[in-house]
C-alpha cells in the first residue's frame, strides 16, 4: 500500500526549477541614457536656480514699478519728504549716488511705496524709517503700517530669479530711468480701454530724454510674466519712428495689420460675444471677418454738432468682399429693429453706403465702400457725422504695419483737452504734443511667442 502513495506524494511535489541565467548587462546606450536623464537632476539639486533679490522680489508684488537715476541737484521730491520726513528726506536726497525706485502694491488705490539702496560699505545698518522694512539689499518705506504689513505678507523669500521677461526687465530698472507694469497696473492707468491692450499684459520700458522728446524702447507680454515664455529674449533694433506728426484735424489713428490686435481682448470674452451675435448679428463667421482684416481707426475733433469728436475704422476687406456685404445686411436690420433710421445723403447717393439716424434727425453713423468695384476694396464705418473726406489706405509696404505689426499716433493734449484720456495718466503724457507708438510681434530665442517689441517716443512743447 505504501508504494501507490509513495508515487501520488512524489508525483505532487513540485519539480526542480532550472536555474536561469543572471541579467545581462546594461547595454551602453541604455547607461548613457540613464546618466542624460540624472545629471540635470543632480545638478539642479546641488545648483538650483538663484533665488531672486530685492527689486526681483517688489517686481513680483507690484502692479506699476518706476526706477530713477540719482539726481541730488534737483529739488526734493515730496514723496521722499512725506515717507521719511522733511529733514531725513534732505539730507539722503542730497547723498544719493544710485537708481532709486517708487511702486505700487496689487491695489493700486492705495499710496506709493520709496525703495532706497542701503550703504554698500561695511558697517552697523543705521535704524528704520517709520513703516520701513529691508528687501535684501533695499529700504522699502510703506506709506502707512496696513501697506507695511500687506507688503511683509506677499514677499517670498524663497521667490526664484525670473526667467524671460523678467530677467530682461530687471536690468533696465536697475540703471537709468524705466518703468514695469503688469495688467493690475495697466488697468489703473488706462481704465476701460484695458481691454484693447490684451497684447501688453505685462512689460517694461527704458526711458530716455532727448531735446524735447522722451523716448522708450521695450518689451510686453500677453501673459504674467511668472507663466509666460521663458528663455533669453532676441531684442532687435529698433530704431525711432520716423513717420510724420498727426495733423491738427487729427486726435487719433491706429493702424494694424488686423482687427484681431484691437479686439482680442473684448471678443474673448462671452460677455460682449453674446450682445454682438443677438442684437447685431455678428456671430462666429462674422468676427472672424473682423479679426483678419488690415485696419485703421481714426478720430476726429467735432467743433459742431452733436459730438465731440467722430470715429471712423477703415478696414481693407479682400478676398473677403461678399462676407462683408452679408455682415452690413444683417447690421442694417438690428439697426432698424433699434428704432434708427436709414436716410440717404450726399456720401450715401452711392449704392451699398448707409447713414443711421434717430428720430430728430441726428446722424448717429454709416458706412461706404471705397473702391467696391476695385481689386482691393475697403470699407469705412463711422461713428457721428458723415466724413467729409475719405481716402484708400495703404496696406503693404512701407506705408503700411507689416505683419503683427501695430502703429500708433496720437495728439494727447488735444484728447486731454476734450475730456478723452483716462484719468489717472501722467502729467507729462497729458502735456504733450504728439504721441508715437510702434509694436512689432517677437519671440524668446526658443522659439516661444506672446511677446511684442515696443518703441515710442514723446513730444512736449517746452
Amino acid at each position: 500500500m505504501s508504494r501507490p502513495i509513495d508515487r501520488l506524494r512524489r508525483s505532487l511535489v513540485a519539480p526542480a526549477l532550472p536555474r536561469l541565467p543572471g541579467p545581462p548587462p546594461l547595454p551602453l546606450t541604455t547607461v548613457t541614457l540613464l546618466m542624460l536623464l540624472l545629471l540635470p537632476s543632480l545638478a539642479l539639486w546641488r545648483w538650483p536656480r538663484p533665488r531672486a533679490q530685492g527689486l526681483e522680489q517688489l517686481m513680483a508684488v507690484s502692479s506699476l514699478l518706476q526706477s530713477f537715476p540719482a539726481s541730488p541737484e534737483r529739488p526734493v521730491p515730496a514723496l521722499w519728504r512725506d515717507r521719511l520726513g522733511e529733514a531725513a528726506g534732505r539730507r539722503l536726497w542730497r547723498e544719493q549716488r544710485r537708481t532709486w525706485w517708487q511702486f505700487w502694491g496689487p491695489h493700486t488705490d492705495g499710496g506709493a511705496y520709496l525703495v532706497l539702496q542701503e550703504n554698500a560699505a561695511g558697517g552697523a545698518r543705521p535704524p528704520l524709517p517709520a513703516q520701513g522694512l529691508r528687501v535684501g539689499n533695499l529700504l522699502v518705506v510703506a506709506p502707512d503700517p496696513l501697506s507695511r504689513r500687506l507688503l511683509q505678507d506677499q514677499l517670498r523669500p524663497d521667490q526664484r530669479a525670473g526667467r524671460g521677461l523678467f530677467s530682461t526687465c530687471l536690468p533696465r530698472l536697475e540703471s537709468g530711468q524705466g518703468v514695469f507694469w503688469n495688467a493690475s497696473g495697466l488697468g489703473a492707468l488706462v481704465g476701460p480701454l484695458a481691454p484693447l491692450l490684451e497684447a501688453y499684459q505685462e512689460g517694461c520700458f527704458s526711458l530716455s530724454l532727448e531735446g524735447s522728446e522722451v523716448r522708450w524702447r521695450g518689451e510686453a507680454s500677453d501673459r504674467p510674466a511668472s507663466t509666460g515664455p521663458a528663455g533669453r529674449l532676441r531684442i532687435p533694433d529698433l530704431p525711432p519712428s520716423a513717420r510724420p506728426p498727426l495733423p491738427a484735424d487729427l486726435l487719433l489713428e491706429l493702424q494694424g495689420s488686423s482687427l484681431e490686435q484691437l479686439f482680442r481682448g473684448l471678443l474673448a470674452r462671452q460677455l460682449i460675444r453674446d450682445p454682438l451675435a443677438a442684437r447685431y448679428g455678428i456671430d462666429t463667421k462674422g468676427l472672424a471677418l473682423l479679426r483678419r482684416s488690415p485696419f485703421r481707426l481714426r478720430l476726429q475733433p467735432q467743433l459742431t454738432g452733436a459730438f465731440q469728436a467722430s470715429l471712423e475704422l477703415q478696414v481693407a476687406v479682400g478676398a473677403d468682399r461678399q462676407g462683408w456685404r452679408q455682415l452690413l445686411q444683417g447690421l442694417a436690420r438690428a439697426l432698424q429693429a433699434q428704432g434708427l433710421e436709414a436716410g440717404p445723403t450726399a456720401a450715401a447717393s452711392q449704392e451699398g453706403a448707409a447713414t443711421w439716424s434717430r428720430q430728430d434727425g441726428v446722424v448717429l453713423g454709416g458706412w461706404r465702400w471705397i473702391g467696391e468695384g476695385g481689386p482691393a476694396p475697403q470699407l469705412l464705418l463711422f461713428l457721428g457725422p458723415v466724413p467729409g473726406r475719405w481716402q484708400a489706405m495703404t496696406t503693404s509696404g512701407t506705408g503700411a504695419p507689416a505683419s503683427g505689426e501695430l502703429w500708433l499716433r496720437v495728439r494727447p493734449r488735444g484728447l486731454d483737452q476734450l475730456g478723452l484720456l483716462p484719468g489717472p495718466l501722467p502729467e507729462l503724457v497729458r502735456r504733450a504734443d504728439q504721441l508715437w507708438m510702434e509694436s512689432l510681434p517677437g519671440t524668446t530665442a526658443n522659439g516661444a511667442d506672446g511677446l511684442s517689441w515696443l518703441k515710442g517716443r514723446l513730444q512736449v512743447s517746452r
